[in-house]
């Protein structure tokens, strides 16, 4: 086969050969595969990963479903524009080494992308058959199976390739700054990245748990940015134990701020100081990062009966089935929306009612109470109701007037969004923040310091993994056209 067949190209020949294989009438009558997953109800009393993946046959099954259509709308809903026809092709005819070859031209997490993306409300919803009635693409099974088969196999994420003479600083280690790595290194830049903690990975390790996204897929993942060159620096905090002005002098060309934004937010009510109540940040940190709660480990946790988890979105429900994980009798969400508003994935949700999480939604906390010793005992609870639409479509919660419940919990996490950290804002001089903190940038990601550019969530002010990704990519591209005129 020609070489742009290997790797993934879109070339007409093996296009007809495949749409001849199975006329398309036959392929849109195949059901959309349904993933293996460990059962609900064993899942609690361990942190292995819920979604199995796909066998082959399946993968080969699902890839076939994919019509390749002329002008492939689902490449339009991906943030780091992956040719989604491309890769998919390939695993339909087994050839998984150029499928990864494909997913790797755009995306420096194939594997993780594959497991936390809300592929829902991105690619797979731009699919066609959603027009037909009918079930989308796996589009998201489909890259984990690529990326997943393709390490298994052995089978190089890339290599190193030749350098063009300038260096580049990343702050983070997250999604965000490892695609922008991935993307420099590629162009090669030298990249070197700065990560504030013990490990690197940023959201990926501390927010997202093992029982999503495992450890050994990050670092896998992790050494693919390595084999192309990059190189990581951990326990190293820009604008503390390293200065902008040091970077400069250490002949950096360019600063990528990939910060994120981990700074919890609270909802400034009563008894939010009491033992027990904690955010979602600090809660899932010190339990995927810190090893809290395991045998042996020095960080301690709250060991909790009756978990309240305020919020709902995806890192809520990642608390509230942590806290099962950890041995919680009763552990519930609190939401003030209807669960059609929750922003959380559907397929988090229905894990979590698997796993025996309840939900309380149009419920909004208004105290928490606690004992003599401090710690809290319980929540008041406004039921809310749905009036008319916000500025975002959805439907505001009014207050029911009277009606408020006291429930008892002995741990609350809260889980109602996140704010810039400011500590590289405020340690570089000259940079400009917008009233909510984060940092102002153009159209091109650039900063108001022509030498510095940012993305994802000290963007953002909050965003998911594949949109922090496509930040990413944009900075590299306009950083790299900027220093290499």
């Amino acid at each position: 086969m020609e070489q742009n067949d290997t790797v993934g190209g879109r070339d007409s020949a093996w296009r007809e050969q495949l749409r001849g294989a199975m006329p398309a009438k036959e392929r849109t009558a195949i059901p959309r595969v349904e993933m293996p997953q460990l059962d609900g109800a064993y899942r609690v009393t361990c942190n292995e990963e819920v979604n199995q993946g796909l066998r082959p046959e399946m993968a080969v099954t699902e890839a076939s479903r994919c019509l390749d259509c002329p002008n492939p709308t689902c490449v339009e809903g991906c943030p780091v524009g992956i040719d989604i026809p491309g890769f998919i092709k390939n695993i339909q005819r087994g050839n998984i080494a150029g499928a990864y070859a494909v997913l790797r031209r755009t995306s420096a997490l194939p594997a993780v992308c594959g497991r936390v993306c809300p592929q829902e409300r991105q690619c797979e919803s731009r699919c066609i058959y959603n027009k037909m009635k009918k079930a989308p693409v796996a589009i998201g099974y489909l890259e984990r199976f690529a990326a997943d088969s393709a390490r298994e196999a052995g089978v190089p994420a890339g290599e190193m390739p030749q350098s063009n003479g300038k260096k580049v600083a990343v702050v983070g280690s997250g999604p965000c700054a490892l695609s922008f790595a991935g993307d420099m290194a590629a162009r090669g830049f030298e990249v070197d990245v700065f990560e504030a903690l013990h490990e690197i990975g940023g959201v990926l390790k501390y927010g997202i748990p093992e029982f999503r996204l495992p450890n050994s897929v990050v670092d896998a993942e992790l050494d693919g940015l390595r084999a192309a060159g990059v190189r990581f620096h951990t326990d190293t905090v820009v604008g503390k134990t390293l200065s902008y002005e040091r970077l400069l002098e250490m002949g950096f060309d360019g600063l990528f701020v990939a910060s994120g934004a981990g700074l919890p937010r609270f909802m400034g009510i009563p008894g939010e100081n009491l033992i027990g109540v904690m955010s979602s940040n600090e809660y899932l940190t010190r339990i995927n990062l810190m090893g809290a709660g395991r045998p042996g480990s020095d960080t301690p946790v709250p060991a909790a009966r009756r978990v309240a988890v305020v919020g709902g979105g995806n890192t809520a429900m990642d608390s509230v089935r942590t806290a099962r994980r950890m041995g919680a009798e009763k552990a519930f969400i609190v939401y003030r929306r209807g669960e059609e508003e929750m922003p959380a994935r559907v397929e988090e949700i229905h894990h979590a009612k698997e796993e025996g999480v309840e939900f309380m939604t149009l419920a909004n906390p208004v105290e928490y109470v606690g004992d003599k010793t401090g710690r809290v005992t319980a929540m008041r609870v406004q039921r809310m109701e749905l009036g008319e639409p916000d500025a975002s479509g959805r439907r505001s919660p009014v207050p029911v007037d009277g009606a408020i419940d006291t429930i008892e919990v002995d741990l609350v996490i809260v889980s109602v969004g996140v704010s810039p950290n400011p500590l590289v804002p405020d340690s570089i001089e000259g940079l400009e923040v917008t009233s909510r903190g984060t940092l102002a940038v153009d159209e091109n990601l650039r900063t108001s310091l022509p030498l510095v550019y940012a993305g994802g969530d000290i963007v953002r002010g909050g965003a998911t993994v594949i949109l922090a990704m496509g930040d990413g990519r944009k900075a590299a591209a306009s950083m790299a056209e900027s220093l290499l005129k």
